[in-house]
């Protein structure tokens, strides 16, 4: 079964669910507000278990059972955990990444490329999220946003996944800028998976596909789900979810990197 880890990072205390096995692993990277029990993170255990692959989840922090407040939440910090929470596996991995965690997944291919020491085998990106603090939120905003953002630091926006509108705090969007990806050509060294909702209205699939003209050297493979939305946590979905890490799996022990 999962173990629950607590890993100290600074003033932050991460929570880590770890399951044994071989490897290949699975590293899940959850979305903006989303955490490590969610039905696309508990399928992805579900398959490490059936399979006997060891299985990583973790809560940024702000987020489900890690400690640290939301509000105090941005890119580098998410980025941060990530990157510590990867160094404590071993061997090569498959990361997976929704929304949020899709961009943060490219992000963590490119830090660990940098230290030349990447472990990232391959890669499934679940409406990757690329940029979205500038491409999916600030670009969206309204006159009225942006000067509520000047004035307060701050802007709410409703959500169709919970009861409160979420804050996007100006700390958030400005650190973003960072962290930019789209414009230049983007190389995980992996290959790469994309599933992505044709009826998404937070990830368009216009930004998955532009997203694809971005990754020149890597082998990269798009399955758009002409009924799908963002969440793709439907049983279908589920199942395409797991096809695709098949193949990757496959695709890896016949293919191995050099």
């Amino acid at each position: 079964m999962a173990e629950l880890e607590r890993l100290k990072l600074g003033d932050r205390d991460i929570a880590v669910l770890r399951r044994a096995g071989r490897n290949p692993g699975l590293v899940w990277l959850s979305g903006f507000r989303s955490d490590m029990t969610g039905s696309k993170a508990m399928a992805i255990d579900a398959f490490g278990e059936s399979h006997g692959l060891a299985v990583t989840r973790f809560d940024y922090s702000g987020h489900g059972q890690s400690g640290g407040e939301f509000n105090a939440g941005t890119i580098s910090r998410w980025l941060e955990e990530t990157l510590a929470v990867f160094d404590t596996t071993a061997g090569p991995q498959i990361v997976i990444g929704s929304s949020m965690g899709g961009w943060i997944a490219l992000l963590l291919a490119r830090a660990l490329r940098r230290r030349s020491s990447s472990r990232i085998a391959g890669m499934v990106l679940i409406a990757p999220a690329t940029d979205m603090t500038e491409e999916l939120m600030l670009k969206q905003f309204k006159a009225k946003d942006l000067k509520l953002l000047e004035r307060q630091g701050f802007v709410e926006q409703p959500s169709d996944y919970a009861d409160t509108p979420y804050r996007l705090n100006q700390a958030l969007l400005e650190d973003g800028k960072a962290h930019l990806l789209l414009g230049r050509a983007i190389e995980t060294g992996c290959p790469v998976t994309i599933l992505q909702g044709a009826r998404d209205r937070d990830v368009p699939k216009e930004h998955a596909m532009r997203l694809v003209q971005h990754l020149l050297t890597d082998p990269v493979t798009l399955t758009l789900i002409p009924d799908g939305e963002h969440r793709l946590s439907r049983p279908e979905d589920l199942a395409l979810l797991k096809g695709a890490l098949e193949h990757m799996i496959v695709d890896l022990a016949t293919h191995p990197a050099d």
